[in-house]
């Protein structure tokens, strides 16, 4: 499975995706933002970080890189693309996911390993857990709360798109929701960081079982 991590200015988890897809089976390319054309990829991948500083509102100057008009037309001709925390807000203001990421509920920024209920199942990036497993991811952000409208919630679950979601809700997301799918189950906004979870070193590695389950379903 060969995967491109893309570096926005202010990514700094890039590496970290970068090392765990590789130890999960991966061909990884790294990639820089101001690319216009990207090679055969079976999986994009946004990472973590601050992505011009976070200015505006958190993605949305990145949301308009030269390389986001490759990513929106892969992602709509079928490639698997997942955002992870900036990467889920890149997502966001892409349109790629519905809804938006605004500040958390308590205003601070929240930065520990929470509780996650995996909530389903079919989808290529939790086809690796089992439905209500409980799992436990690290998150770290300020601007991580999930926000839609009744009638995309209504939606999203009618749709089985809703993937993960807090046991203990630390941002104040709308139905607790930490990860959902796009319209075409190809695409994943994650706030929580699998790849941080994915060696013993690490404490956890609940990440784990998403990243081989992408390898595996994309290999």
């Amino acid at each position: 499975m060969r995967a491109g991590v893309i570096t926005f200015p202010g990514s700094n988890c890039d590496r970290d995706i970068a090392v765990a897809l590789a130890a999960a089976g991966a061909r990884v390319e790294r990639l820089w933002h101001a690319e216009t054309r990207l090679p055969r990829l079976d999986l994009i991948v946004l990472p973590g970080g601050f992505t011009y500083g976070d200015y505006l509102r958190c993605g949305a100057i990145a949301a308009h890189s030269p390389v986001m008009r490759e990513v929106v037309r892969r992602a709509t001709a079928g490639v698997a693309v997942l955002g992870i925390c900036n990467g889920f807000q890149i997502l966001a203001e892409a349109g790629l996911v519905p809804g938006a990421l605004i500040s958390n509920a308590g205003l601070k920024f929240v930065c520990r390993p929470v509780a996650l209920e995996v909530t389903s199942t079919a989808s290529i990036f939790t086809a690796g857990y089992r439905p209500g497993q409980t799992i436990r991811l690290p998150v770290a952000h300020h601007d991580g709360c999930y926000v839609c409208t009744k009638d995309e919630l209504e939606r999203l679950e009618d749709a089985d798109r809703i993937v993960l979601r807090y046991l203990d809700n630390p941002n104040g997301s709308t139905a607790g929701i930490a990860a959902l799918l796009g319209a075409g189950r190809n695409v994943l906004g994650i706030m929580p960081h699998p790849e941080r979870a994915a060696d013993p070193r690490t404490g956890s590695t609940d990440g784990r079982a998403l990243l081989r389950a992408l390898v595996e379903a994309l290999g």
